[in-house]
């Protein structure tokens, strides 16, 4: 148990990846450079019942027939590319800052001393070198795309770096590139990933990078911007309402940053074949909220503030993957102060 005079109960650290939101353009593959902004559309449609009944309308036909003939309408958003075109452009900046041994607020000049000394001492090992691949190899692969990347036939994507006097560009095929594990060596990869480490590693380095991806879907085919959360289903004009940024389809920046660190294959379910949700997005507790689970518990003693608390205050953790896991929380940010009760 932590001293009290060692607790910082205001604690805090800003995100060191923070994307833009992600526009999204209608284009051709053989002219990448011609493109049309996405509009959201609306539709009325007239679907069936297919919620689970009652057991007294299953067991009486009439019943069912009557629950049938219902009509249940809707009014929802949706977005498609044009019937010429078969190439969506997806299309969002990126930037990553250092500072990470710095906390934005901190109560404890004893706790931000050891806080500090430990993670100058992780940069001095190990560099962000591995949460850097990590980070590259999700741009390359275009995790960011989530749904839309399903069923494209081809995926390019272009990472330019926007600083003054030190630009540089990458192409990456992203089908060369698995999203299941973060194995590939690739050198354009590993270009980007020292860029990235180098900023992370740094007091107050910047960098910002301009992504553009595209994905060979389909003519005409539906693509799938982010969906606004509807508090009050049931009474809104529309069951399904999709996020746009003046009349450009659009991407939330959270599920872009949700994708750029989904990198832990750490957590203790990982090889488990039927426990395994494959990599998840790096959280204090393993949340995956699609599944309903956590996939790092206080009681196994796997979540971040058990692995935490320790190593800020100088004790050295079992593995060097749980100071990636430590570390990559940092990045993503988040108060995480501790109570002196």
């Amino acid at each position: 148990m932590a001293k009290k005079e060692n607790i910082a109960s205001v604690l805090a650290f800003e995100k060191k990846l923070i994307p833009s939101d992600g526009y999204m353009y209608g284009t051709t593959w053989e002219n990448r450079n011609t493109v049309t902004p996405l509009k959201l559309q609306e539709k009325s449609v007239r679907g069936t019942i297919s919620n689970r009944l009652k057991s007294a309308i299953k067991g009486d036909p009439a019943k069912l027939n009557a629950e049938v003939e219902k009509a249940n309408l809707q009014r929802v958003d949706s977005c498609a590319l044009a019937p010429e075109q078969d190439t969506l452009k997806l299309h969002f900046s990126l930037k990553v800052l250092g500072g990470i041994p710095q906390p934005s607020a901190c109560n404890n000049a004893l706790f931000k001393q050891s806080y500090s000394a430990a993670a100058k001492d992780y940069i001095a090992r190990e560099g962000f070198r591995e949460l850097a691949r990590r980070y590259a190899l999700n741009i390359a692969s275009a995790r960011f795309l989530w749904r839309n990347r399903v069923g494209a036939e081809q995926i390019e994507v272009v990472v330019k770096v926007l600083n003054k006097e030190s630009e540089q560009e990458w192409v990456f095929d992203a089908t060369q590139f698995t999203t299941r594990n973060f194995d590939a060596d690739d050198s354009q990869v590993n270009q980007l990933a020292g860029r990235i480490a180098t900023v992370l590693s740094s007091d107050d380095d910047f960098l910002v990078l301009d992504i553009s991806c595209y994905a060979k879907v389909g003519r005409a085919q539906e693509v799938y911007p982010s969906e606004e959360l509807v508090l009050d289903k049931g009474k809104g004009e529309k069951s399904k309402i999709l996020y746009a940024v003046d009349d450009i389809a659009a991407m939330h920046s959270q599920k872009l940053g949700n994708a750029l660190r989904t990198i832990d294959t750490w957590y203790p379910a990982f090889d488990d074949l039927e426990e395994s949700a494959g990599p998840i997005a790096i959280e204090p507790y393993g949340a995956v909220t699609n599944l309903g689970k956590a996939y790092r518990t206080p009681k196994d003693k796997q979540d971040f503030y058990t692995f935490f608390d320790g190593w800020a205050r100088g004790e050295k953790l079992d593995r060097i993957v749980d100071e990636h896991y430590v570390m990559a929380v940092i990045v993503r940010g988040g108060v995480f102060g501790e109570s002196e009760k």
